[in-house]
């Protein structure tokens, strides 16, 4: 084997999928889903909050600030994402201000008194928000050269093709 391929590193794909047009596509469906949930918040939600019982109001009022408080957050990785690919930003720089931006936790179980008496359209942006919430954690990870969590580990998965080509690889070193 030449020399100079067994110094060349791995190409990594992660960031130029972060790059590619599927970032294009995140990043207009989440700046559109913050100006709906802003919208929604300050029109039709204040209106629907006001008839709600007194456990159902409580409910919408820190629904409504968890879903406000993630969805700033994502738009701030967002925005750093943009800047990077559009090259006014390192990728370096970017990192540091990403870890700057701590990404509320999604509940592991939602609803509890009162979550079936929330306004239909508050529980869909909510649903909408964690959902674009876990594919931005899924570019990050991309983006930092990790393996997705949605990648199957079983045999024939990503994961188990990664760790076959590993190997491989590995032994082909020694």
């Amino acid at each position: 084997m030449d020399d100079s391929r067994q110094k060349q590193k791995p190409v990594a794909i992660g960031p130029r999928i972060v790059a590619s047009g599927g970032f294009d596509m995140l990043y207009r469906e989440g700046m559109v889903l913050i100006e709906e949930v802003a919208s929604y918040l300050d029109g039709d939600g204040r209106a629907e909050s006001r008839g709600l019982p007194r456990e159902a109001s409580f409910l919408y009022a820190s629904e409504s600030m968890r879903l406000t408080t993630r969805l700033m957050q994502l738009a701030s990785w967002l925005l750093l994402q943009r800047a990077v690919n559009e090259g006014e930003l390192t990728a370096e720089n970017a990192r540091t201000e990403k870890e700057k931006v701590r990404f509320s936790a999604t509940p592991s179980d939602r609803g509890g008194p009162g979550y079936t008496e929330l306004p239909d359209r508050l529980r869909e942006f909510i649903a909408k928000g964690d959902r674009l919430f876990d594919r931005v954690q899924q570019f990050d990870k991309l983006e930092r050269g990790g393996v997705p969590e949605y990648a199957p580990s079983g045999e024939g998965g990503i994961a188990d093709q990664l760790a076959r080509l590993k190997a491989a690889f590995g032994r082909l070193k020694e």
